[in-house]
């Protein structure tokens, strides 16, 4: 009898490590990757509620795949891509994404900003993701037609250009299927309206997706 009762004795320890293998399995589990979002008002819900905004709606996107993946939205009204180049550095040092969404140069190019200056920032914003080892979405804008042909076509050429010789994921125009619908954009013309923000996440998703598989 005790030949046959030792045999649960000697399974104990090989259970208990199989136990033991599964709790420390959990504790080290790799936290959710991050999407940074780094961009103007026009991911900063500016002058709609923040969970109509098109990041939050990703974030909500985003928490339902697996795995799981969380956003956070370093954007602020206002920002140029001088001071979005200035942030990034301590953004990526604290969030360590797995994806960069950069969406700058509105603001830049309202102001009539050199194009070689937005250029050479972005391409350092790019630079520093990619070094961090994130995959990065560079987010294009367009200006009013009163801005001329010229400046208009160096703002696209920039983002095109800078896609191209980067590698990185490309959104041609933000508010592409909205900017030309008076009733998607606030009184001011230049930001939607919250209606119409899963438009602009579907224009996001189109080239963000892929970078999350």
């Amino acid at each position: 009898m005790r030949r046959f009762l030792c045999w649960p004795a000697l399974l104990k320890p090989a259970l208990w490590g199989l136990v033991l293998l599964g709790a420390v399995g959990a504790a080290h589990a790799a936290p959710p990757k991050s999407v940074l979002v780094l961009g103007d008002s026009l991911s900063a819900a500016h002058n709609i509620p923040v969970e109509s905004g098109w990041v939050h709606l990703l974030g909500d996107r985003l928490s339902k795949m697996e795995p799981a993946w969380t956003v956070v939205n370093a954007s602020i009204s206002g920002e140029t891509s001088l001071s979005g180049r200035n942030r990034l550095p301590a953004l990526l040092d604290k969030v360590h994404p797995g994806v960069l969404v950069i969406e700058l140069g509105a603001n830049d190019g309202l102001r009539g900003l050199p194009l070689a200056s937005l250029h050479d920032n972005l391409a350092a914003m790019i630079d520093a993701g990619q070094k961090a080892g994130a995959r990065v979405l560079l987010v294009g804008i367009e200006l009013p037609v009163n801005y001329g042909p010229q400046y208009r076509d160096g703002l696209r050429a920039v983002y095109a250009g800078l896609s191209r010789e980067k590698k990185t994921a490309l959104v041609p125009f933000l508010l592409e299927g909205v900017a030309l619908r008076p009733e998607l954009m606030q009184e001011d013309g230049l930001h939607p309206v919250g209606a119409a923000q899963p438009q602009v996440l579907d224009n996001i998703w189109k080239a963000l997706g892929p970078l999350l598989r």
